[in-house]
């Protein structure tokens, strides 16, 4: 059992678990939305067909992401515990091999680099929250923006400041244990920032610019619908809602018997998708009323949309409630990071909760000085052909993860027993579940190979 020093809720075998579905969607739907679903998604979408890239989109989210989010969830409440020892407990339950717990450490270790390079960004967020605090970027012009985000990036000392006040935040609600930390942190983190993203919007559609922006988003151009835009959708749809980051798997040790699996995960990936729509609908009013490049990526965040703030009636208060959102993502997503990581360490070492958050979060602080170097001291040391970071984000994400995510499908599958599945997810041996069953055991294996392949040899 976990030593939280939480209220008593607890499934029927004594272990912590969430107090309420609320909760667990919350957490879920916080781990799945971050960062990259506030600026990747909307760009993506709008360069790749609009309205038509969505529907391609969300046929792969439900056609291959959704039934290895669901089979994720399942190993987790049927191991109960950390990914590798879920993985090597159902494995046992199964009598199967023992090594198929290496896939729940291959999760565990994509989600430890991830972290690395992530803290360091949501550091960048927290920096641009306080100068959105501080001036509201008051007589940014382009000039001063990119200015200001190279300076940033050149100094190391104050990079570590705020990787480490990120995860100070992060680490002092992981220390305060499932029910007391997580959960009270994304009741509250999550409707708001639903709150504050749908006010964003409504705010666009009185100052202008959010007719072109609808446009950009949704205007269905099916010509540009092609191979490659068909596996760039698998791909955003298999990251975007957290496969195979053992954030998930974990979440589900903690989910109670009753509640329904596939309920659930429609939930989360339909919350997902809709956060990265207003997303665009957030950003992209801004970016076009004011003339900007709407392709800026990660720039368009810290060097593009400072400028928008700068020059729109009342940017001040609309810059601090955007990286106030911002931040909210960030630290929802280091949560589903950081507890794979915690819970293992308790169970592996026998750690109190508190001790086994303080190694893991002071390892990681440690590590950080790695990816944030690789924006300075060491920009030009590359590892095959890669800068620090882009080689973590290669080897995590490209790698580990598609991987991941094809080895679960193949082991919940084949490996699992039908009757164990039917059990977990509650839907009897009816259409639903075939239909499920099919997905998981041939099509998204196929699809998943499919982006592993192309990530390896591209």
């Amino acid at each position: 059992m976990l030593t939280t020093g939480a209220p008593k809720a607890a499934d029927a075998d004594g272990r912590v678990s969430w107090t309420s579905r609320f909760a667990f969607l919350m957490a879920s739907t916080g781990f799945a939305v971050g960062l990259g679903n506030i600026w990747r998604f909307p760009y993506v979408t709008g360069e790749n067909g609009g309205g038509a890239f969505v529907l391609v989109y969300l046929l792969c989210v439900f056609a291959i992401g959704v039934p290895i989010l669901i089979a994720e969830l399942l190993l987790g409440r049927r191991g109960k515990m950390s990914p590798l020892n879920s993985m090597r407990s159902v494995a046992a339950q199964q009598r199967r091999s023992r090594h198929w717990q290496l896939v729940g450490g291959m999760n565990m270790l994509a989600a430890f680099i991830i972290l690395i390079v992530y803290c360091v960004i949501a550091g960048w967020v927290l920096n641009y929250l306080f100068k959105a605090l501080a001036s509201g970027f008051a007589g940014v012009d382009a000039g001063a923006a990119t200015q200001s985000f190279e300076a940033l990036l050149g100094d190391a000392g104050k990079l570590l400041l705020w990787t480490l006040l990120g995860l100070l935040i992060t680490g002092s609600i992981i220390y305060a244990g499932v029910q007391r930390g997580i959960e009270r942190a994304v009741t509250v983190l999550m409707p708001g920032l639903f709150t504050l993203m749908v006010a964003l919007v409504g705010y666009n559609i009185v100052v202008g610019g959010f007719a072109e922006a609808v446009d950009y988003l949704f205007s269905a151009d099916f010509s540009k619908i092609n191979a490659a835009v068909v596996l760039a959708a698998i791909g955003q749809a298999f990251f975007s809602i957290g496969v195979a980051m053992a954030g998930m798997m974990t979440y589900g040790a903690y989910l109670p018997q009753q509640v329904s699996i596939p309920r659930s995960v429609v939930v989360i990936v339909c919350a997902d998708t809709l956060v990265a729509l207003l997303a665009g609908l957030v950003i992209f009013p801004a970016v076009f009323n004011n003339g900007l490049d709407p392709a800026g990526g990660p720039g368009l965040i810290f060097q593009t949309l400072p400028v928008a703030f700068a020059n729109m009636p009342g940017g001040h208060i609309v810059s601090v409630l955007f990286f106030l959102l911002l931040a909210m993502a960030a630290i929802t997503s280091m949560l589903g990071l950081v507890e794979p990581l915690t819970r293992w360490l308790e169970e592996h070492k026998g750690f109190a909760r508190h001790n086994s958050a303080v190694l893991m979060l002071t390892t990681v602080a440690v590590l950080s000085v790695l990816s944030i170097l690789g924006y300075n001291l060491l920009q030009d040391y590359t590892l095959g052909g890669r800068n620090i970071n882009g080689a973590m984000d290669y080897f995590s994400n490209q790698i580990l993860l598609p991987l991941g995510g094809l080895l679960i499908a193949v082991f919940t599958g084949w490996f699992v027993s039908r009757q164990v599945c039917v059990e977990e997810l509650g839907l009897g041996d009816g259409p639903l579940f075939t239909l499920w069953y099919l997905l998981i055991r041939y099509l998204a294996p196929v699809a998943v190979l499919l982006v592993f392949a192309l990530g390896v040899s591209g």
